[in-house]
Formats: structure tokens, sequence, C-alpha cells
């Protein structure tokens, strides 16, 4: 069997290629249930290798330590099947995934894009690793790498204009990322990735009013059975935070954001993000740390470095002093137990996380010692420019609190030179106030 792109399928049938396919696209617009497609792929063939991967990829890239362990389970699986040298390249890659070789994984995925540039699969499952540990780099040229290889019509391409589209934003190109992004929505309207792309841009741009525009104009095309719906409601909850309208951010976080409670760490994340700006802010946010906190509670270790940080959040909004000391120790294993995310969490996440807390306690000269540092290698720990966005949004409040004039108004001049169009950045200036010299 042949997919859509002329790819060999090991182990495949016509009714499971179907299946198979479905997921496919599911996970790339980032809709339905890809999981649930795949198991019926793997029902109707059970030796069919790229399902197997494919469900070892879904559960693999969801940085919960549950669905680790299910990723590992369906590559031993996978091991077992044979295949051909693509096929057991990508294998390769999920075993190391699950393994915690985050970067290893990625660059497997590398060798099999650029000899295979039509697999979709391998530049999906490339691109989310490229998230993960922040390489901007890769988020774009993996995906520029394959694009001669692709034309309008071919399934899926609109998946690679979005997953360039947001390399080009990471990387500052936003003119082009914009015209990228729009451009896959246009073919496929329920692309949610290439929607987040081209509000990242705006976002970065401080395009506010365009931002909510795009984000509501065509809102059902990708709310619509889709699970990241939650991080798009949160994107256009950043517009609303930049234009001060917190009645609006909180709305939000009460129903499209955090009103179901979901207890993904991906969803809890983006709650705990908003909160946190609210709340540096001086927004009352009110019981809504206590349903947060106890979800990141009931995760139990650390296993990925970027979602400690937003569990710290809700810990300290909440005031669950014993849920914080229990994080930071289990920080300190995950530094001892090898793999990538030791070095995630020792080079960045774990200082941060001391950070959210100290700025909790109050200590504020402790909080910009900790973040001041590691602003320029924020990236190692993954997530976009937006999202580490808490970093210096947190380190201004810490250095206007503890009173360290002379680097407020530095980082308040840094942040509207690179802002000049954001309300919160005129703010910061105006608290800084006029120089006396």
């Amino acid at each position: 069997m042949r997919d859509s792109l002329g790819l060999e399928l090991t182990g495949a049938t016509s009714a499971a290629l179907e299946h198979y396919e479905r997921s496919l696209h599911e996970l790339q617009c980032f809709i339905g249930d890809p999981v649930g497609s795949v198991e019926h792929a793997i029902a109707a063939a059970p030796g069919f290798v790229m399902a197997h991967v494919l469900k070892g990829y879904l559960y693999g890239l969801a940085t919960e330590r549950e669905a680790t362990a299910a990723a590992a389970e369906t590559c031993a699986t996978a091991q077992k099947l044979g295949g051909t040298s693509r096929e057991t390249a990508h294998v390769a890659a999920l075993g190391k995934l699950v393994a915690g070789g985050w970067h290893e994984a990625g660059a497997t995925l590398e060798d099999i894009s650029i000899a295979y540039p039509r697999d979709a699969l391998a530049l999906q499952a490339g691109h989310q690793i490229d998230f993960f540990t922040g390489n901007a780099r890769m988020l774009r040229d993996r995906i520029a790498r394959a694009l001669p290889e692709w034309s309008e019509g071919m399934p899926g391409h609109h998946a690679l204009l979005g997953m360039h589209a947001f390399g080009l934003e990471e990387t500052g190109d936003y003119a082009r990322a914009e015209a990228a992004g729009r451009r896959a929505v246009e073919i496929e309207p329920r692309d949610g990735w290439a929607q987040h792309a081209v509000a990242h841009v705006m976002e970065m741009q401080s395009r506010q009013k365009d931002g909510i525009r795009w984000m509501r104009e065509e809102s059902d095309a990708w709310t619509k059975e889709s699970f990241l719906q939650i991080h798009n409601w949160w994107h256009l909850a950043l517009f609303h935070y930049d234009l001060g309208e917190t009645d609006e951010v909180l709305t939000l976080f009460d129903g499209p954001i955090y009103g179901a409670r979901s207890p993904l760490a991906l969803n809890m994340v983006d709650a705990s993000a908003i909160l946190w700006r609210l709340w540096l802010g001086g927004t009352d946010v009110g019981e809504r740390w206590r349903a947060v906190a106890e979800n990141w509670a009931a995760k139990g270790a650390t296993n990925y470095a970027f979602n400690d940080a937003h569990a710290m959040m809700a810990f300290v909004g909440a005031g669950l002093s014993g849920s914080a000391e229990t994080l930071v120790d289990a920080q300190h294993q995950a530094i001892d137990a090898g793999g990538d995310n030791a070095a995630f969490t020792r080079d960045v996440g774990h200082p941060v996380t001391l950070a959210i807390k100290a700025f909790g306690d109050g200590n504020y000269s402790e909080t910009v010692r900790l973040l001041k540092p590691i602003r320029g290698i924020a990236h190692r720990f993954g997530g976009s420019h937006a999202q580490r966005d808490f970093i210096d949004l947190t380190l201004i409040e810490a250095a206007l609190r503890a009173g360290d004039v002379a680097l407020s108004r530095a980082l308040a001049a840094e942040r509207f030179h690179v802002r000049p169009a954001s309300p919160l950045s005129r703010l910061f200036v105006e608290r800084v106030g006029p120089n006396p010299s």
C-alpha cells in the first residue's frame, strides 16, 4: 500500500489507510479525535506500522507522564513489526522521544524529512518537537526545506503553510508569516495551527484590534471539535489583556479557556498563563486560582519544565505552599533523572519556577536575581515568544516592586522599543516615571 502522497506503508489495508489518513488530517488541523481514528486503523490492520507510529506521536507529544507511558507501549509494539527504512526510522524517533530524547528525536525526524520531504507525519511531529524545545530556526527551516516538493491540491498542503507561517513568525519574518498563515486558512478554514500562527504575528506586532477581529470573525471554524481551541481562545484573551480589558479576559477565562476545568497540561498552561498576567497587574481573580492549582497538584511529579513554571504560578496564586515545595523537590529529581528535560529544568525551568515562588513570597529582589540571567536562553525550555513573555512581564513587575528604579526604567524602555504600539508598554513607562537626571 501507498498513501496519498506515494509513501510505502507496511501492513496497511485500504480500510485502515482511510482511518490513518483521517487521523493525520485531524492532527494537522488539531480537530476531531485523531487517537480514535488511528485506533480504528490499527483495529483494521494490526500490522500497520505507521498507524502505531502515529498513535505513539499523538501520546508522546502530549507532555503528560501517563501519555508518555502509553506512547512507550505503542512504540514497543511497532518495534516488532519491521517495515521500510523510513518506517523503522520513525519507530527509532518515537523511541527516542519516549525515552526523553527530544533533541535526538527531532534530529531523526529531520533526516526522514530530508530523504522523504512529502512525509507529512515526519514534518508534523518534527515541527511539534521544535516547538517544545524552543528551536525557532528549525520551526521555520524544517518546513522550508520540504515546501518545494509540495503544491496546492496535495492533501495536507495547508498544514505545511501553517507550520511554515509559525516558523516565520518565531524568526521575526512577520509579513511572510501572516501571508502564509492566511493562505493556509483559506485552503482549510479548520486549520487551527495556521489560525494561531497569524494570531502570533498580530501579538508580536501589538495589533490588538486586528487580532481580536481575526479571532472573532470566523471563530466557528477554529473552535468546532478543536483540541487547540483553548490555546486559540487564550490568544484572543491576550489581545484584550494588552488593551487593559480585564473584564473581557475574565469572561474568556470563565468560559472557553477554563470553564470546563480541563485537566490536560497543555490547557492548564493557558489557564495559568492568563491568570498570572492579570495577577501581576493587580487584578483580583477571586477563587479562580484554586481550581487550576488543584488540577496541577493532581499531576504529581514534574515531566516537562515549561509546565512546571505554570504549575508554580497556580500554586502561588492559590497560596498552596506545600504543593509549591513539592514541585521544587520534584524538579531536583528531574535534573538528576537525565534526559533532555533535565537540561530544560536545570538551565531555565528551575530558576524560573523558583523566581515565581519568590515573587509570591514578596521577595522581588530574588525574583530579579533569578530571572535576569536566563532571559537570553529562555527558549531552551520550549514555548513560543508569546508564551515566554511572562518571564519579561514578571521581571519588570518584580523590578518595580523591588524599587530598582534604574532596572525598571531600562526594562520599560526596552519593552516600549520592541512593542511601541502596546498600551501595556506605555503603562510600564508611565509607572517608572521620567528620569530625574
